[in-house]
């Protein structure tokens, strides 16, 4: 018997048919606008360090290399929150996540 192989199909058209993919995207782009909104409040040289992570309920999560730029964003919670709460995001708490390099 064979099988027929199905044919790829794009990111778009899979969350389009897929409400739980839809939904994953929904929080992707929206992560991704969150930390476009307060990029300004990073200091120049911390914002390669520092990246969009997972949003959970009212609880998002920043992405940081390494410690001491973790040390200096954790400075800056306080005023993003505030910031996004002004734009109409309800968030609740804000966690920093340390990225590691792995060495291969």
């Amino acid at each position: 018997m064979h099988k027929r192989l199905q044919s790829a199909v794009s990111l778009h058209q899979a969350a389009g048919n897929s409400p739980t993919l839809a939904r994953l995207a929904d929080l992707v782009r929206e992560s991704n606008h969150r930390l476009i909104a307060i990029e300004a409040l990073i200091p120049a040289t911390l914002r390669s360090a520092v990246q969009a992570g997972p949003i959970d309920g009212e609880s998002w999560c920043l992405l940081v290399n390494g410690n001491a730029a973790s040390a200096k964003v954790r400075q800056l919670i306080p005023l993003i929150q505030s910031s996004l709460l002004r734009q109409g995001w309800k968030v609740k708490s804000i966690r920093l996540k340390i990225l590691i390099a792995k060495n291969l």
